[in-house]
C-alpha cells in the first residue's frame, strides 16, 4: 500500500523509509526464506500430532492383518525332558525301574476353528473400517495443520505490513515534527502545536512497537507449527495475492455442505466408526453360537531305561526244577543267560510315534449372561456413534453457513476499508497541502494524518481477512489451500 503524495519532502521520508527497509533486508538475507509450500511441508513431515496420528493407523492396519491370519490353522510344537531317580514308572514302558531314567517326549500340535459364529468373519470386517477411520483421522489431522499453517502465515504477512506502514506513518509523523520544531523555533509556532505533533509521534512510535510485537509472535506461532526452533530466525516469502479481484466468494452454503459431506475427513470419520461399531454388534452375537474346531497332534519320545533282546545262550549248568514221582529221580533244565541293550535313539523315535486327530464341539448353555451383556453393550456403543455421526453433521452445516457469512462479511468490509482509505488519502493530500501554507492548523493536519493512518491499517487487515476466509472454503471443499 503505496501513498501518492504531491509534496516532494513527503516522497524523500518514504524514501528513506525504503532505503532503511531496503538496508534491513540486507541484513537478513542471509535468514532462510521459507514460503508457504515448504512451510506446509515441513509442519506435515515435523508435527508430531501428525505421526502419532501414523502410528495409530498402522496399529489399525496390523490388527487387520492378524484378523485375516487368525483364519489359518495353528501350529505348535512342544519337548519335555524328565529325570527320574530311585523306583519310578518308566513313562515310555510304564514299567516300574529301579534306576535312574531320562526319558523326553516331543509333540507337534494343530487345531483349525471351523465355526465361531461368524466372529473372525465380522472381526475381520470391523477391523477395515477401523482403518479407515483412522486413515481419515490422519487426513484430519493433516487438514486441520495445513489451515493453521496457512493462517499463521497470513498472519506473519500481515503483521508485515503493518509493520512497513508503521514505519512508513512514524516517518512522516518524525518529519513533520521536525518542521513543526523548526518553525516554533522562529515563533511560527505555538507550544500547543509543538506539543501535539510530539503526542502524534510518540503514538507511531507505539504503533511501530506493537506492530513489531505482533509480528514476532506471529513468526513464533508459525515456528511451533514447524516444530522448528523458535531461536532460529527465518523469513516468509511474499506469494502473489495483490490482485485481491482473484478471491473467489461466488459460494452459497448448500453447494459447500453438499461437497463437503463427501468429502470431509470429519465426517468421514465418525461413519467408518459408526460402520466399524455396528459389525462389533455382529462380533459379539457370535457367543451364542457353538464353536466346532478340528485338532491334530503328533508326537514320540525316547528313555534311557528302555531296553530291547540282543541274545540268549546256556550258560552250562542245571537248575532243579523237580522229581520223577517214583523214583525221585532229579529233574533238570539248563540255565540261560540273556542278554539286553538300550534301544537305540533312532529307533525309539520310530517306534513310538503317535498321531491323533479329533473334532472339539463347544455349545454355550449359560456364562453368566456375558453374551448378553456384550451384544447390550455393543449396541449402546452403537447408537452413540450414530449420534456422533449427525453431530458431525451438524456442525459441519453449522460452521459452514458461518464460513461463507464470514466470507461475504469480509468482503464488503475490505471493499468499505477500501473506499475509507482512499477517502482518507484524497483528505490528507489537501489537508497537507493547506497545512503546508498555513491554511490548517496542527490539531486538524495530525487528525487527518491518524485518520489515514487508521484507513490504511483497517485495510491491511481486511484483505488478509478476506484472503483468509476464502482460504477456509477451500479447507472445507477439499480444495488445496495454496494461493
Amino acid at each position: 500500500m503505496n501513498f501518492l503524495f504531491q509534496d516532494t519532502s513527503i516522497i524523500r521520508i518514504i524514501l528513506v523509509s525504503i532505503l532503511t527497509t531496503s538496508s534491513f533486508s540486507g541484513v537478513i538475507q542471509a535468514q532462510e526464506k521459507i514460503t508457504l509450500q515448504q512451510a506446509t511441508e515441513i509442519a506435515l513431515k515435523s508435527n508430531l500430532q501428525i505421526r502419532q496420528a501414523q502410528i495409530f493407523e498402522a496399529l489399525s492396519a496390523e490388527n487387520l492383518s492378524q484378523a485375516k491370519y487368525s483364519l489359518l490353522p495353528t501350529l505348535n510344537a512342544s519337548n519335555n525332558v524328565n529325570f527320574n531317580f530311585g523306583r519310578s514308572i518308566d513313562p515310555l514302558t510304564n514299567q516300574f525301574v529301579n534306576q535312574a531314567v531320562t526319558s523326553t517326549n516331543a509333540n507337534l500340535f494343530s487345531g483349525v476353528t471351523l465355526f465361531q459364529g461368524f466372529q473372525k468373519i465380522n472381526l475381520i470386517v470391523q477391523n477395515k473400517y477401523s482403518l479407515e477411520a483412522d486413515k481419515s483421522n490422519t487426513q484430519k489431522a493433516k487438514n486441520d495443520l495445513l489451515l493453521s499453517v496457512v493462517t499463521s502465515y497470513l498472519q506473519v504477512l500481515n503483521n508485515q505490513d503493518l509493520l512497513k506502514a508503521s514505519n512508513q506513518q512514524l516517518a512522516l509523523t518524525q518529519q513533520q515534527l521536525d518542521r513543526t520544531q523548526k518553525l516554533f523555533d522562529v515563533g511560527n509556532n505555538t507550544l500547543a502545536d509543538i506539543s501535539q505533533v510530539k503526542a502524534q509521534t510518540a503514538t507511531a512510535e507505539l504503533n511501530v512497537t506493537n506492530s513489531q510485537n505482533q509480528l514476532d509472535l506471529s513468526f513464533l506461532s508459525l515456528a511451533q507449527l514447524m516444530e522448528r526452533d523458535p531461536a532460529v530466525p527465518f523469513m516468509v516469502e511474499e506469494p502473489l495475492i495483490d490482485e485481491i479481484k482473484q478471491v473467489n466468494t461466488a459460494y452459497t452454503a448448500v453447494e459447500v455442505l453438499r461437497k463437503a459431506m463427501n468429502t470431509f475427513p470429519d465426517i468421514k470419520l465418525a461413519e467408518f466408526q459408526r460402520l466399524a461399531l455396528d459389525k462389533a454388534v455382529d462380533v459379539a452375537r457370535g457367543n451364542y453360537y457353538p464353536r466346532l474346531t478340528l485338532q491334530g497332534s503328533a508326537g514320540t519320545g525316547f528313555s534311557n531305561g528302555r531296553q530291547r533282546f540282543l541274545d540268549r545262550r546256556a550258560d552250562g549248568t542245571n537248575s532243579t526244577i523237580g522229581f520223577v514221582q517214583g523214583t525221585n529221580q532229579v529233574v533238570l533244565t539248563p540255565n540261560f543267560i540273556t542278554t539286553f541293550e538300550k534301544t537305540p535313539f533312532r529307533t525309539q523315535i520310530d517306534e513310538n510315534i503317535n498321531q491323533s486327530l479329533g473334532f472339539n464341539l463347544s455349545i454355550p448353555l449359560f456364562n453368566n449372561f456375558s453374551a448378553r451383556s456384550s451384544v447390550r453393550t455393543a449396541k449402546l456403543n452403537l447408537r452413540n456413534s450414530e449420534i456422533n455421526v449427525q453431530l458431525s453433521k451438524n456442525n459441519l452445516n453449522k460452521v459452514i453457513n458461518q464460513a461463507v457469512f464470514d466470507l461475504r462479511a469480509a468482503e464488503r468490509r475490505f471493499y468499505s476499508a477500501e473506499t475509507a482509505f482512499n477517502s482518507s488519502k484524497d483528505a490528507f493530500n489537501v489537508n497537507q497541502q493547506r497545512y503546508d501554507v498555513g491554511l490548517v492548523n496542527s490539531l486538524d493536519y495530525t487528525q487527518s494524518q491518524t485518520n489515514l493512518n487508521q484507513a490504511q491499517f483497517d485495510l491491511i487487515q481486511a484483505r488478509y481477512d478476506l484472503i483468509f476466509r476464502s482460504k477456509v472454503i477451500d479447507y472445507y471443499l477439499g480444495n488445496p489451500i495454496n494461493f
